[in-house]
């Protein structure tokens, strides 16, 4: 398939916001309904490419909605370029993958945000289409200062591309992620079981222990409160005190 196709299933997506919305829909319909209201820019370019016939160019691993891992496909299969001037000038294609870290830096572990290119301004700026921008699908122009760094999938290819080299303890703690359930304050029904006492364990080794007078199994205030305090730390604000896939993997310290 081509970059053309792919780029057309984005611009028709122009304008979709809010959430639960058709794209995060579709993801979560193979990835279970933890994903419907989760932040959705990763899940746009995954249902663009699967649209388009891309999804062995642009997937190499499979569905994504958490941009960290997706830039580290990129780096995996040799075709990461590090944000910066020079670099995007020179090979910021159209269709690219472009990864945004708002604090400025071009560590991997601190992407924030993933949009696509669509054109390249020869200045050191991109204009891209993205996902979850605003809570929509909206153009915009990117530069260096938050551009932490893009890769190029091979469209047109006719096989899928080489698989990354595997990651054992990677791809375990992300099946791990995805099977997590979405945590959250319920003051009627308070959520309880396992997966409590293990956020309450994950919490307390992040500096946020939960009070002695708190049932570790249970969710409440406490949790909610050591929750919310870790995501605003973590610049995860978006998850707004539910544990959705990015809140886990920062708890596990996935990066």
């Amino acid at each position: 398939m081509t970059v053309d196709r792919m780029l057309a299933a984005a611009r028709a997506f122009l304008g979709v916001q809010g959430r639960p919305n058709a794209i995060t829909r579709a993801y979560a319909r193979r990835n279970g309904d933890v994903f419907l209201t989760a932040p959705w820019c990763d899940m746009a370019i995954t249902e663009w490419a699967r649209r388009s016939g891309n999804a062995a160019a642009v997937l190499p691993s499979g569905d994504r909605a958490y941009t960290v891992w997706h830039a580290q496909d990129g780096r995996r299969l040799g075709r990461w370029y590090p944000g910066g001037d020079e670099n995007i000038r020179k090979h910021a294609k159209p269709g690219a993958l472009l990864f945004m870290a708002w604090e400025g830096t071009d560590r991997i572990g601190d992407i924030d945000h993933v949009g696509i290119v669509e054109r390249n301004l020869g200045d050191g700026r991109v204009q891209s289409i993205e996902g979850n921008t605003g809570d929509a699908v909206r153009r915009r122009v990117r530069s260096s200062s938050v551009i932490a760094g893009f890769w190029n999938p091979p469209y047109g290819t006719v096989t899928r591309p080489p698989s990354p080299e595997p990651n054992p303890e990677q791809d375990w703690m992300e099946e791990i992620v995805k099977k997590l359930p979405l945590l959250y304050l319920d003051e009627k029904n308070p959520l309880t079981g396992w997966h409590v006492k293990t956020l309450s364990g994950l919490l307390f080794a992040r500096g946020y222990p939960i009070p002695d007078v708190a049932d570790a199994t249970v969710f409440t205030r406490h949790h909610d409160e050591r929750l919310r305090s870790f995501q605003k730390a973590a610049g995860l604000t978006s998850e707004g005190g539910k544990t959705g896939p990015r809140t886990w993997a920062a708890l596990l310290k996935v990066t």
